[in-house]
């Protein structure tokens, strides 16, 4: 079992999340730093109003049973890649607990994080930040 560290500052959560997720169900343990840092492609507004939207979903019979969204932008990213993930299989659910996701960089990890090739924001124009949505959508620091 190999231990990776994956860099998200500057770089698109879906594509490190399909990553991450393919790395999980190899059998590699995974940790994500500066999940706060990652970025959203689209329009800020768009982006916002998908996940409002997401937010606002519930079972009518039981409310408790409603999927339920993070707030805090570590969480929301863990949240991303587990949508990735089988996980109600039992693969999927090993895969899952392999997962670390950080916000900002812990002293542990300092010095050997790794960027995804093709994550870079390079020259899109229309993104958000995790912590701008997160900030958005009612967390609190």
């Amino acid at each position: 079992m190999l231990m990776m560290v994956i860099d998200a500052e500057n770089a698109r959560i879906g594509r490190i999340s399909t990553y991450v997720a393919k790395a999980l169900l190899n059998g590699d343990e995974v940790h994500v730093i500066n999940a706060e840092k990652a970025v959203i492609s689209g329009s800020p507004k768009d982006v916002l109003a998908k996940y409002q939207e997401r937010r606002s979903y519930q079972y009518k019979g039981n409310p408790d049973k409603s999927p339920k969204w993070p707030k805090s932008p570590h969480l929301f990213v863990r949240r991303l890649i587990r949508g990735m993930l089988p996980r109600k299989k039992a693969r999927g659910r090993a895969a899952y607990k392999r997962l670390r996701v950080y916000a900002g960089k812990p002293e542990a990890l300092k010095g050997e994080a790794t960027k995804i090739k093709g994550a870079d924001i390079g020259e899109l124009s229309k993104y958000m930040r995790i912590s701008e949505l997160c900030k958005l959508l009612g967390h609190v620091e």
